[in-house]
């Protein structure tokens, strides 16, 4: 299912937006700062953002500038009540790829993501490729040179979040953020054991390798072709 991070300090018009999209067949999680859509990018992969320009602390426009140095194809829209032309300028030289005034109609914005969503080329089946490395995330599912690799869910979920954000250091505890309580303890426990396995598993994939960030944690970098 898509996934769509909404940025906005209303709570209620956030509340709106996410309602709305969950119903259109999206699948919608609201922020409410720009510190916490980095926390929620970091935790989890999604496939469009929307956000407002005017939020207190970091604004859009900082936001949108920190994603563009991480990830240069996510779509990233703004939704804002600014309608002066610097404003509409500076976002697109920032890199976002759309631009709405409120008031909006929410049909409206429903043709803009789907336009967004068909340019980056995003369907229902997310999938990363990586050298001879397939990644299908409907089908969890890994394949090296065509032939399938057995992962363990554990295994599957940390190999997706890494690949997800190239060259980005993850703790233990954010490769685990999708779990809680015991699980989660119990993941931090035992992350350094999935890391070696996958490690194993996938030692013929040519694109990308897992390193150890000494103090830190771990993280995927791509290889350079040759």
């Amino acid at each position: 299912m898509i996934r769509i991070l909404v940025v906005e300090d209303d709570a209620d018009l956030n509340e709106l937006q996410c309602r709305f999209l969950n119903d259109s067949g999206y699948a919608a999680f609201g922020v409410r700062s720009a510190g916490e859509a980095l926390d929620a990018l970091y935790s989890k992969t999604y496939d469009l953002i929307i956000s407002d320009i005017m939020m207190p602390g970091m604004d859009g426009f900082q936001l949108a500038k920190l994603i563009r140095a991480e990830n240069k194809e996510i779509p990233i829209l703004f939704l804002t009540a600014r309608d002066d032309f610097m404003s509409k300028e500076k976002g697109y030289d920032l890199g976002i790829d759309d631009y709405m005034v409120k008031p909006v109609n929410l049909n409206e914005l429903l043709l803009h993501i789907k336009a967004l969503l068909r340019r980056a080329k995003i369907a229902q089946v997310r999938r990363i490729t990586i050298g001879n490395t397939v990644v299908d995330e409907e089908q969890t599912a890994v394949t090296v040179n065509g032939e399938a690799v057995s992962l363990t869910l554990r295994e599957f979920q940390i190999l997706y979040k890494l690949l997800s954000y190239p060259s980005r250091t993850f703790t233990r505890s954010q490769l685990m953020d999708d779990y809680s309580g015991a699980e989660k303890e119990s993941g931090l426990r035992t992350v350094d054991v999935h890391i070696t396995n996958l490690r194993q598993k996938l030692a013929d994939s040519d694109g990308f390798e897992i390193v150890t960030v000494r103090g830190l944690g771990y993280k995927a970098r791509l290889k350079t072709a040759k």
